[in-house]
Formats: C-alpha cells, sequence, structure tokens
C-alpha cells in the first residue's frame, strides 16, 4: 500500500517525560492501533523528543514530532494532516498538575471538530478541576466523537458535567501492558527478596503554572514554573521525612530492603530526600523513570511483598503481580481505582490527621497476612485487564460505522 493510501492516526498526550505510566499506556495503545490498523502511519509529538526515542523508535509506520510549548499552530496542523486523531493521555480531563495540558487536548479536540476529522480520547480520565475548566469541558470535550473512560465515576463526572458527547468505559490500557523476559526479576537482582516500594509524591509542587520567569530548580519547562513558597518547602521537607520514617520502620522492624519509586523524573528529588534522611540508606533503591524504562519499572513494581503509592500508575501496574498496596491520594484518580478494585479501605487521603500511624498500621497487618488482600487483587486484576480490551472492540466498533477497514 502507497503511503498515500495509508491511514494516518495521531497520538496526542503527555509523550516522552520520563513518565512509567504514560510511557506504559502509550505503548499499550500503540498496540491497539496496530491490531486494528496494520497499515496505519503513527504520528507520536512530544515536548522532549529525546525522551521520548528512549523507549519509542521511528520506522516507515511510526514518526515522532517535535512540539514547541506554545503548541496550537503546530498540533493545528498535526490534527489536519491526520485521519483520525486520538487523545492517549490518562489524565486528560484533569488539571491537578496543570491547567495547560488539560487545554491542549481541548485544543486537538476543537481542531478536529474543526477540520471534520474523527477524534477519539481513547481510555483516559476526569477528575478536579475549577468551575471554568468544567465549562470548557462541556462546551469542547462535547464535540469529540467518542470518548472512552478508564473508570465509571469518570465517566459520571463527564455526564455531571454535561458533556453531551458518546461516552462508554473500558479500563486503562496500561494494565495490558507486558515488561520484557529480560527483565524478570530485576528487583530482586537489584534488591533482593521481600522488598517494599513507596511511590512518593512531592503534592505541593504542583500545580505547575504560567510564568515569564523564575527559579530555574522550579521550572518545568519554559513558561510553565512549579508552585513554590516558604510554606510549600517546609510542608514538602514534612513529607519526606514522614516517608524517611516509614522506610526505615520497613527496615528495622520487619527487615525490608526498601524500593524508593519515581514514577516520573519530577519525583526523583522527593526520593533523593527520603533516602537522604533515612538512618538506613544503605537498605535502599532509587528507581527512577529517569533510567528505566516502563518495562524495567513494572518489572520492579510487580515483585514488590507490598506497595505504599501516591502515584495512581504505581498501583495499576503492581496489580498483575497482586501486590497487597497503600495508597496516600492527593486527586481523584486513586480514589476511583481503589474504588473499582475494591480496596477502598485500603486508601488515605493525604491531608488526613495522623496519616501515617495509619499507613503504618494497614502496612503491618499486610506483611503479617497478605493472603487474603492479593486474591482481591487476582480478581480485580483479571477484570481489568477485560475491560482494557474493551478499549480496542469500541473503538473499531465506531471505525467501522465510519467506513474504515478495521482488522478483528
Amino acid at each position: 500500500m502507497s503511503d498515500a493510501k495509508r491511514p494516518k492516526v495521531l497520538l496526542f498526550g503527555y509523550n516522552g517525560a520520563n513518565n512509567t505510566g504514560a510511557e506504559a499506556k502509550l505503548l499499550a495503545t500503540i498496540e491497539d492501533m496496530r491490531a486494528m490498523l496494520p497499515d496505519a502511519v503513527l504520528t507520536v509529538p512530544s515536548l522532549d523528543v529525546k525522551r521520548l526515542r528512549r523507549y519509542l523508535q521511528e520506522t516507515p509506520q511510526l514518526r515522532i514530532v517535535k512540539v514547541p510549548t506554545t503548541y496550537k499552530r503546530t498540533v493545528r496542523r498535526l490534527v489536519r494532516e491526520n485521519d483520525l486523531t486520538v487523545l492517549v493521555e490518562g489524565s486528560c480531563y484533569i488539571e491537578t498538575f496543570t491547567t495547560a495540558l488539560l487545554d491542549a487536548y481541548l485544543w486537538a479536540t476543537t481542531c478536529a471538530a474543526e477540520f471534520g476529522k474523527p477524534c477519539v480520547a481513547y481510555a483516559v480520565d476526569s477528575g478536579q478541576v475549577s468551575q471554568a475548566s468544567q465549562e470548557k469541558i462541556r462546551a469542547k470535550a462535547s464535540r469529540t466523537d467518542l470518548i472512552i473512560m478508564r473508570t465509571y465515576a469518570g465517566a459520571e463526572r463527564m455526564r455531571q458535567w454535561g458533556v453531551t458527547a458518546p461516552i462508554e468505559v473500558a479500563a486503562d490500557t496500561a494494565f495490558l501492558f507486558k515488561t520484557g523476559p529480560e527483565d524478570a526479576d530485576l528487583l530482586k537482582r537489584e534488591l533482593g527478596a521481600g522488598a517494599v516500594g513507596i511511590a512518593a509524591v512531592d503534592f505541593f509542587l504542583f500545580p505547575v503554572v504560567p510564568r515569564l520567569w523564575g527559579r530555574r530548580s522550579r521550572c518545568y519547562k519554559w513558561p510553565y514554573y512549579f508552585a513554590w513558597s516558604p510554606e510549600r518547602r517546609k510542608a514538602a521537607a514534612q513529607l519526606a521525612q514522614d516517608f524517611a520514617e516509614l522506610a526505615d520502620w520497613m527496615v528495622e522492624e520487619h527487615d525490608r530492603p526498601v524500593a524508593l519509586l519515581c514514577m516520573e523524573s519530577l519525583d526523583d528529588d522527593m526520593a533523593e530526600d527520603i533516602r537522604s534522611r533515612m538512618r538506613n540508606p544503605d537498605r535502599t533503591r532509587i528507581f527512577s523513570a529517569s533510567r528505566c524504562n516502563a518495562s524495567q519499572m513494572a518489572s520492579v513494581i510487580r515483585g514488590l511483598d507490598l506497595l505504599v503509592t501516591s502515584r495512581y500508575h504505581a498501583g495499576a501496574l503492581s496489580l498483575e503481580g497482586h501486590v497487597p498496596q497503600i495508597a496516600i491520594a492527593h486527586d481523584v484518580r486513586l480514589m476511583d481505582l481503589y474504588g473499582e478494585i475494591g480496596m477502598s479501605e485500603l486508601l488515605f487521603e493525604h491531608e488526613e490527621p495522623n496519616l501515617f500511624p495509619q499507613v503504618r498500621g494497614k502496612a503491618e497487618q499486610l506483611l503479617d497476612d497478605p493472603g487474603e488482600v492479593r486474591e482481591r487483587l487476582a480478581h480485580a486484576h483479571e477484570e481489568q485487564v477485560t475491560r482494557a480490551r474493551r478499549a480496542r472492540e469500541v473503538t473499531s466498533e465506531f471505525l467501522r460505522a465510519r467506513g474504515w477497514e478495521v482488522q478483528t
């Protein structure tokens, strides 16, 4: 088939950010697209193509394209040049971290509607947004041709906000992500048996906001800077101290090595701070998305005996290993996930009083008797995998209805 006749698909999301969850979800989504449209030419845009090329290689049927932070003109051109736009970022209709990403996804949707090109939001989520953003989502997301949500709670929020686009529910395609055989037992080889994992997030960095100038150390990617104040800095230091004491307790009371998990390069500073405060830093190892690909990170996570996480995708990717886990949540994504897998009693909000003593109590229970929770997680994983496959099925039906030749 000539290139001119091949369908062209734009995969628009949080690509190339050294983010394990986004990487796993993108790779699993590419597999889905290849299964449905084996002749398609896929285009993956990124703010940082060097990082993207760490795990994604260009071929005649896969293009990587640089997008500037002033993205509108480039995104509009890419949408016009492609036959189908697929929004692949899980946190699509959320502004916990920044409104800039929400605006970018809504812009791609708007451009697709203006050009009469189909647009599918592929296994995405909704979450905390301002009233003004709810109105933007209602107006612009309603122009999407098909929205596939990854949780029932997320779908209900979209309907409550008044979004009128067709909405289906599947699950995160990251549940379909498989590790490579070369990464088997990576955690045991690097840290030993019986490890506990901590996936900490500095809640006090966010939101990322546009500024003309600021400290270089607080710059995400100009002109976007992390939130900063003396009060936030003090709160972040206390959070690191609390996690350090939890890690030391794991080592001293349970003789467990500790894996500090950086699911995104943004977590590196927090992990280093935690480790620097520990009495037993020699019993820890930092595993970071800055250095490890999604297969390596997922292998580490799935090999844990216990996980304490503030990262959604650490919890999601751990399900295949049936890893007992506790969540410290700062937005609704982990709340929704734990609600749907029946683990709400193991979730805490990060502002709860007496938080870490409660976490320690739950950790004690799970380390002493993990069997019943592992059985529940095994069932939950099977259900999520079945639901994740539905994203491909629903999209295939959508494309066939529009006259596309789709493989079964």
